[in-house]
């Protein structure tokens, strides 16, 4: 399913990274009880938009710290498009992490007005395997624009406390 072809959508090079967290507003991992912080996790979230050509027209790379259950978010808004994603990791035992990826989409079709669709999606993942998740749907045509996120959970490592060699400070117990 091409991009291009599905949605119409043209005009990713006036797209502007509104926020890598929707939790701007909310608690920091400073705020947060000193219980939670041998729970926290890293989400690194690399996003970039490749135009039809393979050309990287726009790319910003982010970590947030956040706890199993709290999600993390970025808006991604152009000319025609708005994409809204929540990534929301849970730890599981024996290390089967998932992480839940949720995605509403605003797409203005020429002659039919906007249109919004959303999706949920669960993602098995592991700590420090990078997974791409694409929010407008798997790249089908080899020269259609998309959008790709990757993400990749890693452990959270508090620069106060201090680490024990080979192993990461603060691990989340998760049965490994």
């Amino acid at each position: 399913m091409s991009i291009g072809r599905t949605w119409g959508i043209r005009g990713f090079c006036v797209l502007i990274f509104l926020a890598a967290a929707l939790g701007a507003e909310e608690p920091g991992l400073e705020e947060l009880l000193p219980g939670l912080r041998n729970r926290a996790v890293v989400l690194d979230i690399d996003a970039r938009v490749v135009e039809e050509n393979k050309a990287v027209i726009w790319k910003e790379a982010h970590q947030r710290i956040t706890i199993p259950g709290r999600p993390v978010g970025m808006n991604l808004v152009g000319a025609n498009l708005a994409v809204a994603v929540q990534f929301t990791p849970y730890l599981q035992a024996r290390g089967q992490n998932v992480l839940v990826a949720q995605v509403q989409l605003w797409v203005e079709v020429p002659n039919q007005g906007i249109r919004y669709q959303t999706s949920i999606q669960t993602i098995p993942l592991a700590f420090d395997e990078p997974v791409y998740f694409f929010p407008l749907g798997s790249v089908g045509a080899e020269n259609s624009a998309h959008i790709e996120i990757m993400i990749t959970l890693k452990h959270y490592r508090d620069p106060g406390a201090p680490a024990d060699p080979g192993t990461p400070a603060n691990v989340p117990r998760n049965g490994r």
